[in-house]
């Protein structure tokens, strides 16, 4: 099998250009190229492909796909198995937040009573632990431990303090959405979810900048925001990445 640029552009759904540009980093490489010069892709490539939309699903950005698929003992099928328990993850939650969505409609439109918590429904310990799995792709599993064992070490009522102190900042941010994210308010605001996130682990800017694209794009992480307000998701990543920047500088 053999396939010139553009029919697997085709196939994948994507534009010539995005092979072009993945080649140009190093991304994906055409396995030959033709008498005349063109690229041509055969089965590996076309696998190592859709690795790299299934990562693009996940949120992960271009440079963090490269170094997931380029690690050292680096499985196909296994990711691929992985991708796929991923999904069936992913339509339960979205099925839970979908009922979420639709309670809370009708809680706004004052048909039902629903208590404060219920809001949250679908974003608990559970969820956390799913998205420990991909941080681990990331920065490593013993991040990802060090997080968990920290956790561990609260009692319910620290957890539930922690949560809903995440929770109050999420709110407050809402009322910036729409403003510029690098307004002082906000960024003290992206300050406190900063000291916040101290309580799982210690984020360097890196990871940071991960979160900010995660929630953004990220089908659980943008659905659960968007339940807040839609632009959230897109205001959290610039706000994040303003402060990511200052950070930089202050180094």
């Amino acid at each position: 099998m053999a396939l010139t640029v553009k029919q697997l552009a085709d196939l994948a759904g994507i534009t010539p250009r995005t092979l072009h540009y993945y080649d140009e980093i190093g991304l994906l490489e055409p396995s030959s190229h033709g008498e005349n010069g063109y690229r041509l892709y055969g089965e590996e490539a076309a696998l190592r492909l859709q690795q790299i939309l299934f990562y693009r699903e996940l949120g992960l950005s271009l440079k963090e796909i490269r170094a997931a698929l380029d690690r050292p003992g680096f499985d196909m099928l296994e990711a691929l198995e992985a991708h796929r328990r991923a999904l069936h993850q992913s339509v339960e939650r979205l099925n839970g937040l979908i009922r979420t969505v639709e309670k809370t409609i009708l809680h706004m439109k004052g048909q039902i009573e629903m208590r404060t918590p219920e809001l949250f429904e679908g974003f608990d310990e559970e969820a956390q632990a799913r998205y420990e799995q991909e941080a681990a792709r990331l920065w490593g599993e013993e991040h990802v431990k060090e997080s968990r064992r920290r956790w561990d070490t609260y009692s319910a009522e620290e957890k539930s303090l922690i949560f809903a102190e995440a929770g109050e900042i999420y709110r407050s941010l809402v009322d910036h959405v729409g403003q510029d994210p690098s307004r002082e308010e906000v960024q003290k605001l992206i300050a406190r979810w900063h000291q916040n996130l101290r309580n799982f682990h210690e984020p360097t800017r890196e990871i940071l900048l991960g979160l900010a694209e995660g929630y953004s794009q990220h089908p659980d992480f943008a659905a659960f925001f968007r339940k807040m307000h839609p632009d959230l998701p897109e205001f959290l990543r610039r706000a994040i990445e303003h402060y990511c920047r200052e950070m930089a500088k202050a180094e």
